[in-house]
C-alpha cells in the first residue's frame, strides 16, 4: 500500500492509499467538526446536520442520491463524533467518478427543503429515545456527563429531544455557514486509484467549496478533585455500569502504553477483568474496556452488565483489578499476548479499503498526518512492563473515578462505600 498526503490549493487536506490489489475504493469527506463545537443551546446540531445532508441538493433528490451510490452496487452514510464528522462512500473502483460526485453535491449544493428538516425532526427525537431504552447507552452517556461536566466532551452526540425539537432551519444553515468550508475538509481515498485521478475528480468540489479558517473549541480546563456517582432506576432485569476514568490525549507518549494496558484489562476473552469478573465469579455476562482520545484529554471506561444483586461485588472486584495492575508490571508474556492482540486487529482492520480510508481520516484529523502502521507497531513493540504498569497507575486515583449505574435495585451509598481504589 502506498500513502500519499497533500494540501490542496484552496487549504483541504487529502490523502490517498493506492490499493492496486483490490477492485473497489472508499471515499470519505471529512469536517474537523463535531459535538465538541456545539453550544450547550445547539447540542445535538451537527448530527442533526449529518442527517440533513442527505435529503437533496439542487441537482438530485434525497432518493435519488441514495440511488445513484445504491444503484452500482455501493452504499452511503456518515457519522458525527465528538471532533469531527464524516461522510462517506464506498463502490466498485470503476464508479469512483460517481462517488465523488454525488459526496461533493451533497455537501456543496444541499437545499435543506423545509418538509424534509421536520420528518428529520421526528426521526432524530426516535433515534433518541431508542438510546434511552438501552441501558448501557444510558449508563455510558451519564459516565461521559460525569467526566466532563460543563464542557461539550460531556453531552450526548444526539442532543436532546428539545434541543432538537426547537432548532430552526436558519439555525443548520448558519452551521453549515461557519463550519462547512475547507479549512476545515479532508478528504481521504482508498483502494484502486492514486493521487492523479482524484485530484482531477475533485477539481468541481475545489472551486466551489468556501474557504476558512480550522474550528476550534473549548479545551477541558476544570480538574476533577473527587469521585462522582450517578444511579437511575429503571426496571430491569440486570443492572448496567460504567466506570469512567480520565485518560491521555492522543498526542500523549503514553499513548501506547495505554492502549496496551486496556487490552490487557478488557478488550477480550483473555483479558484479566473478563477471566475474574466473569469466568472466575460468574457477576457478569459482558464486561470490556475501551479508551476515547481528544486532542487534549481521554478518557478510559469499562462497561458491564451484571446480575442486580452483585452490582456492588462487581464494581468492587473491577476496581481491584485496575489497582492490581497498577502496583505490579505485567509479565512479559502476558505483554506480548497483548502486543500481538494488537498488532493482528492493525493488521486485519488494515486489509479493507473502508478501514484504510478510516485509517487515513482519523491520521489528518487527529495528527495532521497519515500515521504509518509500521512506525504505529514499532512504537507499541517498545512499550515495557513498567510502562504498562505505570499507565495503570494513572487511573487508580479515587478522584479520577466516575461511576453511572442503571439498574432496579442498586443503592447510591452502596455504591459509594465499595467504588474506592
Amino acid at each position: 500500500m502506498i500513502f500519499t498526503q497533500e494540501r490542496l490549493d484552496n487549504g483541504a487536506q487529502l490523502a490517498v492509499a493506492q490499493m492496486p490489489h483490490v477492485e473497489s475504493v472508499s471515499v470519505g469527506f471529512w469536517l474537523g467538526v463535531g459535538g465538541r463545537h456545539e453550544s450547550k443551546r445547539q447540542n445535538g446540531i451537527f448530527h442533526f446536520l449529518e442527517h440533513m445532508m442527505f435529503k437533496g441538493t439542487t441537482k438530485r433528490t434525497a432518493r435519488e442520491i441514495s440511488e445513484a451510490v445504491e444503484g452500482v452496487g455501493g452504499y452511503l452514510n456518515a457519522f458525527t463524533a465528538e471532533e469531527m464528522t464524516c461522510y462517506y462512500a464506498r463502490a466498485s473502483a470503476t464508479h469512483l467518478p460517481k462517488v465523488v460526485d454525488v459526496l461533493t453535491d451533497m455537501i456543496v449544493r444541499p437545499t435543506f427543503p423545509a418538509a424534509e428538516i421536520e420528518r428529520e425532526r421526528g426521526v432524530i427525537q426516535e433515534e433518541i429515545r431508542m438510546y434511552e431504552d438501552q441501558p448501557s447507552q444510558v449508563a455510558q452517556e451519564l459516565a461521559t456527563a460525569l467526566l466532563w461536566p460543563n464542557n461539550a466532551l460531556g453531552r450526548s452526540l444526539a442532543g436532546t429531544s428539545e434541543n432538537i425539537q426547537r432548532m430552526k432551519r436558519r439555525d443548520l444553515l448558519n452551521y453549515r455557514r461557519k463550519f462547512y468550508h475547507s479549512g476545515n475538509l479532508y478528504i481521504t481515498v482508498a483502494g484502486k486509484t492514486d493521487l492523479v485521478e482524484v485530484k482531477e475528480l475533485l477539481r468541481p468540489l475545489l472551486r466551489q467549496f468556501p474557504t476558512g479558517p480550522k474550528a476550534m473549541f473549548t479545551p477541558v480546563s476544570r480538574r476533577q478533585t473527587k469521585p462522582r456517582f450517578q444511579v437511575i432506576r429503571k426496571p430491569l432485569e440486570q443492572t448496567q455500569f460504567v466506570i469512567g476514568l480520565r485518560g491521555v490525549s492522543r498526542h500523549d507518549p503514553r499513548r501506547s502504553a495505554f492502549r496496551l494496558m486496556s487490552v490487557i484489562l478488557g478488550e477480550n476473552m483473555s483479558s484479566r477483568l473478563f477471566q475474574t469478573v466473569r469466568e472466575k465469579h460468574g457477576l457478569a455476562y459482558s464486561i470490556s474496556t475501551g479508551a476515547n482520545y481528544y486532542q487534549e484529554t481521554g478518557s478510559f471506561f469499562i462497561n458491564a452488565g451484571v446480575e442486580n444483586s452483585k452490582t456492588t461485588q462487581a464494581i468492587k472486584l473491577t476496581l481491584q483489578t485496575i489497582a492490581n495492575l497498577a502496583r505490579r508490571a505485567p509479565s512479559m508474556k502476558e505483554l506480548r499476548r497483548a502486543k500481538e492482540y494488537t498488532f493482528g486487529q492493525i493488521h486485519l482492520s488494515l486489509e479493507s479499503t473502508d478501514n484504510q480510508m478510516m485509517w487515513l481520516g482519523e491520521g489528518l484529523l487527529g495528527h495532521n498526518r497519515v500515521i504509518n502502521p509500521d512506525k504505529l507497531i514499532r512504537q507499541i513493540e517498545a512499550v515495557t512492563p513498567e510502562e504498562v504498569r505505570a499507565a495503570a497507575a494513572l487511573l487508580v486515583h479515587d478522584e479520577r473515578l466516575n461511576i453511572a449505574v442503571v439498574s432496579p435495585t442498586a443503592e447510591l451509598a452502596e455504591i459509594e462505600t465499595v467504588a474506592k481504589f
